[in-house]
């Protein structure tokens, strides 16, 4: 599976983006799709993720009410909008996606594709 991220930008606080993430290769079994981001010096982090039976959605509680991911299962894209930002919102995005299964599909070992991360910075 190549995962192939895109939407990434300058804004300023208050601002909105959307970022975009197309799955291609082998993805008929991938049950979820998810984004992470990583804040410089710090660890990679659970943002939000959206199981691929349309079923579950799940977000950090840092970003429930300003971002809402979802899915376009046509194009094998997940997409994550993001508003109202913040200056700590700025960080490299990453989406992955897994085969396996799991409650909230939040734990970042259980990813095995990744896509080429996209920047994301918040001027205050």
């Amino acid at each position: 599976v190549q995962l192939q991220a895109s939407g990434g930008g300058l804004v300023q606080a208050g601002g909105s983006l959307t970022l975009s993430c197309a799955a291609s290769g082998r993805t008929f079994d991938i049950r979820a799709m998810a984004w992470f981001r990583q804040a410089p010096g710090k660890e990679r982090q659970f943002v939000a993720s959206h199981s691929w039976d349309n079923i579950n959605t799940y977000y950090t509680n840092s970003v429930k009410g300003r971002f809402t991911i979802s899915t376009d299962n046509a194009k094998n894209t997940v997409y994550l909008q993001m508003n109202t930002l913040k200056p700590e919102d700025t960080a490299v995005y990453y989406c992955g996606a897994t085969r396996y299964r799991s409650p909230t599909f939040s734990s970042l070992v259980m990813y095995e594709y990744w896509g080429q991360g996209t920047l994301v910075t918040v001027s205050s």
